[in-house]
């Protein structure tokens, strides 16, 4: 049990360190290009706000990433995998109704908060060459930086990722050598560890509060932490990050030192993360946050993928084609989302056209994500580890602290805060249609006690009167259990047109919480005639039903539960193979149902989203080739009653 808990681990090792830069670090890594520019903005240069904003910094990267993130959230792990949906599988188990939301909404916060990541990182990278050149046109530039990096998206990263973490590293030993060359000879800049000054700065200083919106900036990237632990590891990340977090302070409080040298004075057209390198290496400045920012959105955009296909297996978002573009694990490519995607940042870098105006589009829809996953962390360490007094202490502390932050980027809503939330809001609407017609379909559906009809099932296969379907008719059920089956298969067995079959099969897919499964069950309803399988999933498994069914009936073949070879003696003396049909059944609403206006809206959204998602059996790499799709009422709500009344003829 221990090597199987162990399986998915990654160890601690140089090359997993140097893998978590690449991958996790990007977002929050690339922030010094922004985060002092956004808290400073217009206002005059003064100690209280530099030592202040220096301090909220410093606390932030100290109490939210390192403490609950590094710390905490990386404790929380699924078998190795970590993430708002790893936590929610996690949770799950304990019977509590409300904890789907606390996910939905993080996953739509999250894929919202990728429209504008790219957008913001790479246009704060390039506004530095207008330093050489106030007329370039930085605008063009992050647009062909942008569509560049979506469509290299289909070709895969293996080649390019293994540089990126070099890359990475390189960068963060850059920030922090130009940060020292700053405030070496400052060392009154170290007066912003202690914590009064944030107090002071939220507290005393003239709409100080508000200013956290923009401190905010500086762990937007720490949800990355937990959600790639599966690819990093614990360690790995553990070890990283305190690399990152020197290297990211040196580069923070050596802005501030030169903030305190220029007292009295606006920051104008200045960047502080340019005015600290020297002239000399300037253009080497430029280009090594230009490709932290790309490679920052990388780390994003192959988040999305990852989140987007594990909401996909845990049918809360429309079924979407999914590809394979390299051979290096956990790697996907989604098209609908990777043009999504383009579209979106496009449109950001359109309408806000600079990083100081898309400051007030990002972070508000991060910052309800955070609240989400400490919600589902506080309800972890209250259950699964039975610990109210550690729970307690975290839900304390870090609403507390986040609901300060989230009522602070309140104020960003009217400034760009409502594209992202008008984006994480329309995918949250999409998802609760998807969410709650499940519902629907699940309170309605119908299970029927199995042993009732074996009996009939024997009897239609006698039944030589009946033209036969196939040699052996396959059906999706969901019932997960060998006592039961859905109504629905009976009706199509027996009601809709009687189906005669040498074998029937009755398989159910199940995914289930642990991320990495991949088992199944077969149980013999009838010896060689009628068996049900389940499957059980990981909602990081590929789910290639096809292939995964294929390799079942081998395995039953070889040890001699079926007989593989056709049934009908022209093909059965060449030993040709059985021929297999599936028929997979789509519940309909029937139209005899009274149901309200509100389940009205939510089956007719559902069907409008049906309509453009992948096909059941595209979706399981069902082939085509012998395949039926079947649609069967149910009702999903009391009967209509109707009145007719019989007149008699003279």
């Amino acid at each position: 049990m221990a090597d199987s808990a162990n399986k998915h681990l990654t160890p601690l090792s140089v090359g997993g360190v140097l893998v978590s830069l690449g991958i996790i670090y990007g977002d929050i890594g690339t922030s010094p290009l922004y985060v002092f520019k956004a808290i400073v903005g217009t206002q005059t240069i003064n100690e209280d706000l530099i030592l202040g904003g220096l301090s909220c910094v410093f606390w932030t990267l100290t109490l939210i990433t390192t403490l609950k993130y590094v710390y905490l959230a990386l404790n929380a792990d699924n078998k190795g995998e970590g993430g708002i949906f790893a936590l929610y599988a996690l949770v799950r188990r304990y019977k509590a109704a409300w904890v789907i939301f606390p996910a939905v909404i993080g996953c739509c916060t999250l894929i919202a908060d990728g429209f504008i990541t790219p957008a913001i990182s790479v246009s704060s990278a390039i506004e530095g060459l207008r330093i050489l050149n106030p007329e370039i046109p930085t605008v063009s530039i992050v647009i062909a930086i942008m569509i560049a990096l979506f469509v290299f998206q289909q070709f895969g990263t293996s080649v390019v990722g293994k540089t990126f973490g070099p890359i990475m590293t390189i960068w963060f030993l850059t920030i922090a050598i130009f940060g020292i060359l700053q405030f070496y000879d400052h060392p009154q800049i170290f007066r912003a560890l202690n914590p009064y000054y944030a107090y002071h700065l939220i507290a005393e200083y003239p709409k100080g509060f508000w200013l956290l919106g923009a401190v905010f900036l500086c762990t937007t990237g720490a949800e990355a932490l937990y959600s790639d632990l599966g690819h990093c590891g614990k360690e790995n990340i553990r070890v990283g990050w305190a690399y990152v977090k020197i290297a990211l302070l040196c580069n923070y409080f050596g802005q501030g030192a030169w903030l305190l040298d220029h007292q009295g004075t606006t920051l104008g057209d200045k960047i502080p993360f340019y005015a600290i390198i020297p002239e000399g290496f300037l253009i080497f400045g430029i280009i090594i946050a230009t490709m932290a920012a790309i490679i920052a959105s990388q780390a994003l955009i192959s988040g999305t993928f990852t989140l987007v296909n594990e909401a996909m297996k845990l049918k809360l978002w429309p079924s979407t084609r999914v590809r394979y573009p390299s051979t290096v694990k956990g790697q996907i490519y989604i098209p609908a989302i990777n043009w999504i995607l383009l579209a979106g940042c496009i449109a950001v870098v359109l309408m806000f056209r600079e990083s100081a105006a898309m400051e007030g589009a990002y972070g508000l829809a991060i910052m309800i994500n955070m609240l989400m996953t400490t919600s589902l962390l506080v309800f972890y360490f209250m259950t699964a580890k039975k610990s109210k007094f550690r729970s307690s202490g975290l839900a304390i502390l870090f609403f507390s602290l986040e609901g300060m932050f989230l009522v602070s980027n309140l104020d960003k809503f009217q400034h760009g805060g409502w594209f992202t939330f008008l984006i994480a809001v329309l995918f949250f609407v999409m998802m609760y249609v998807l969410l709650h017609a499940r519902w629907l379909r699940e309170r309605h559906t119908e299970f029927v006690d199995l042993k009732h009809y074996v009996g009939m099932i024997q009897d239609l296969q006698a039944d030589t009167t009946v033209p036969k379907e196939a040699s052996n008719l396959v059906y999706l059920a969901m019932a997960d259990s060998k006592r039961y089956i859905d109504s629905n298969i009976i009706y199509s067995i027996f009601k809709k047109r009687p189906k005669r079959a040498d074998v029937f099969w009755f398989v159910h897919v199940d995914t289930v919480d642990s991320p990495f499964t991949s088992k199944y069950v077969v149980d013999t309803i009838i010896p060689k005639r009628c068996f049900f399988v389940r499957i059980k999933l990981g909602f990081k498994t590929n789910h290639r039903v096809n292939l995964l069914f294929n390799k079942i009936i081998h395995e039953m073949a070889d040890a001699g539960e079926i007989d593989l070879t056709s049934s009908y003696p022209s093909l059965h003396k060449y030993s040709m193979m059985a021929d297999f049909k599936f028929i997979i059944l789509h519940s309909w609403a029937s139209s005899d149902s009274e149901i309200s206006s509100f389940d009205r809206l939510i089956i007719q959204g559902y069907r409008l989203l049906k309509e453009y998602s992948l096909s059941t059996e595209e979706l399981y790499g069902i082939e085509a080739a012998n395949l039926e799709v079947e649609k069967v009422p149910i009702q999903v709500g009391p009967q209509a009653r109707v009145k007719i009344k019989r007149e008699r003829e003279d």
